[in-house]
């Protein structure tokens, strides 16, 4: 099977050895995304809130890049390095999602790049 590399300038260029995302088939792997503005590749400003619609945003610019939307998220990560910002993930999260909801994981990590408090990566089925 063929992939094909997605890219976006709307979303953070790769910071490493890694594509924004591979396309295989009708199947979309994302790479993780912290919440860097895309125009200046510096960290959003402003509190965890912000951070978290931050990385949603590179998260969807990617998706529409591959052709589809956060609608096609058929599983989502989260990575947060203070799981009691959960809750505020959750809040947030349906804001770009509506039912039926991607199968989810969140893990607390002890730290991410750049001093992220959030890292999301996701798999589309187009």
């Amino acid at each position: 099977m063929t992939r094909q590399i997605i890219s976006t300038d709307q979303a953070p260029q790769a910071i490493g050895t890694y594509s924004q995302a591979i396309r295989t088939g009708n199947t979309v792997y994302l790479s993780g995304q912290i919440p860097l503005v895309p125009e200046t590749m510096e960290m959003a400003q402003g509190d965890m809130r912000v951070q978290i619609h931050q990385v949603f945003s590179n998260l969807r610019a990617v998706a529409q890049a591959a052709g589809g939307s956060l609608a096609d998220v058929a599983k989502l990560n989260v990575f947060l390095t203070d799981l009691a910002h959960f809750p505020l993930v959750n809040e947030v999260m349906a804001e770009y999602f509506s039912e039926p909801y991607p199968a989810r994981a969140a893990v607390g990590v002890a730290a991410l790049p750049k001093g992220a408090g959030v890292e999301m990566d996701a798999i589309l089925e187009l």
